[in-house]
Parts: C-alpha cells; structure tokens; sequence
C-alpha cells in the first residue's frame, strides 16, 4: 500500500512537471495555455485522474475471492444414494402346543375336530376298574358321547358308582357345574312312562330334584334314532340352571346322559351343549361303535 502511495504521487509530480514544461515552451499566456488544451468539441486533453500506477493497464484483475457460505443446495447436482434392496422376511408363527390344536382346527373350520367322543362301558361297582386293565374300552363300549376338547375327566368312586350309578362324568375347567355326566340302572328292559321316568332319576340325585322343583318349565319328547331305539329326551330350564337330559333302555339298563350348566354358561355355550345331549348313543351288540373316532 505505501509503495503505491509513492508511485501515485511521483506520477502526479512528472504530470506537473510536464505541464510546466510545455508552458514555458509555447511562450503562452497561462489562461491561453488552459483554454488551448482544451479541444473545440469540449472534450478535456488533461485526464481528470492520473492513474493510480503507471501499470495499472498491465495489471491482471484480482482473483475473486470464493463464497464462505455453501453454494445453494438446488444449485448442486446430488447423486442419490441407493440403498440395496432388501426382501421382506417372512415371519414363521409359533409351533402350536398340543392343548391348542383343537382350537385352531376348530377355528380353521372343521367344528369336529374340537370334540373327542368318550367311550363308557357302564361296568358294575364290582367290576370298577375295567376288565383287569387289558381290555379295549372302545372294544367293550356300551354307550358314547361327546365331549368338548380341554374338558376334564372326573375319576368316578367306587362307592358312588354303587350308589347313584355315576358310571362317566366330563366337566368345564373354567366352570365346573358346566359339565355332562352318565348314570345307569341294570335290570330294566323297557321305559315306564315319559313322567315317571323323570320322578324316577329324580328319587337319586337331590341337585336334580331341587331343579326340578324350582324349574320354571319342563319339556319332553320322544324320538328315534336310525336303529329305531327310542329315547326320551328333557330339558328343565331352572331359576339358577339349564339341564338337557337323555334316556334310553338297552342291554337291560337304563342308561340316563345329563348336560348342566348354570344359566349365565348355558347362554353363551348354548349350541355346544345341545350338541353334547344329542351325541349320546348307546351302542348295542349288532351296531359296533364308530372306526372313525378315538377312545379317551
């Protein structure tokens, strides 16, 4: 910076000087000497400025100086970044447990396959027990009907089998007076009257009798199934339960099938218990039991 100061003011100092030079030389008056360096189109001969460097001409331009800040982001081409593709993964569900299998059938469609079908053989007290252990229940069946999956087994005394003649009985886990149960009498060859058959069965269970009591309707019936084996057929709808009942005679007993739940139970499982009360069959010497279904 000061060496250009010099140079400016060396350069204002030979300007000056030149001037001068030529004034002396033109034997001039000073205005007349003014007014000559003027030309006639009133453009001035003298420069207005001196320059600031006797190479200013010469001199290449500044380099301009970058942008501190980013260019604009929409003033940049951006390549995109591919990412590899990546191929959903399929998720395999859980294996199903084995108490859960009848579930899912069921829920896949084939409403069989959550029930099992019991298979009784209606033995006397003396015989509790089966026939030493070796012989087939489905062999030796007497009677069968159905029971839900994930129902319980409840193991039968010898003494109450002695007594009431409970040979079978199945119950809901969540709610054990859901339940359906068996009960036989041997040395009856036919049925008495559709009445007195009911007063009968009622003689033996006290639960039954105080149902009956406070029942707000009792209905019967009579059918027949394929084999033309008849049957009588109860229903009791109680203040506090609901209770299917079927009869029948063969063998030489009385086989009686009970399906009981308290109402609020017989409300939502409705369906599945008349299923139960109308899969009770018995299973006489000339009608063997069914290949397709298996033992409990």
């Amino acid at each position: 910076m000061v060496a250009e100061a010099a140079a400016t003011r060396t350069a204002e100092a030979n300007f000056l000087i030149s001037i001068a030079a030529h004034h002396l030389q033109s034997n001039l008056s000073p205005f007349s000497f003014i007014t000559s360096l003027i030309p006639s189109n009133g453009d001035s001969l003298l420069p207005l400025r001196p320059p600031l460097h006797p190479f200013q001409h010469l001199r290449p331009p500044h380099p301009q100086t970058p942008p501190l800040s980013p260019p604009h982001p929409h003033h940049q081409h951006q390549t995109p970044l591919l990412l590899p593709r990546l191929r959903p993964r399929r998720l395999r569900p859980p294996p199903l447990l084995p108490s859960s299998l009848a579930a899912a059938a069921a829920a896949a469609g084939d409403p069989s396959s959550s029930f099992q079908i019991y298979y009784g053989t209606a033995a006397s007290a003396a015989n509790y027990g089966g026939y030493g252990g070796n012989a087939s229940k489905k062999d030796s069946a007497e009677y069968t009907y159905e029971v839900p999956a994930g129902w319980k087994e409840r193991l039968v005394s010898k003494v109450e089998k002695g007594t009431n003649g409970t040979d079978s009985e199945f119950f809901n886990p969540k709610k054990r007076s859901e339940r359906e149960y068996l009960t036989f009498l041997s040395g009856l060859r036919a049925l008495a009257p559709v009445d007195d058959v009911l007063n009968n069965l009622a003689l033996s269970d006290v639960a039954l009798q105080d149902q009956i009591a406070a029942a707000d309707a009792v209905r019967s019936r009579e059918r027949r199934d394929d084999r033309g084996q008849l049957y009588y057929d109860y229903e009791i709808e109680g203040a506090a339960a609901h209770s299917l009942i079927s009869v029948t005679c063969a063998r030489n007993k009385l086989y009686a099938h009970f399906v009981t739940a308290p109402n609020p139970e017989w409300t939502r499982d409705q369906d599945t218990l008349r299923r139960l009360h109308h899969s009770f069959r018995t299973v006489g010497a000339d009608t063997p039991a069914s290949s397709s279904s298996s033992s409990s």
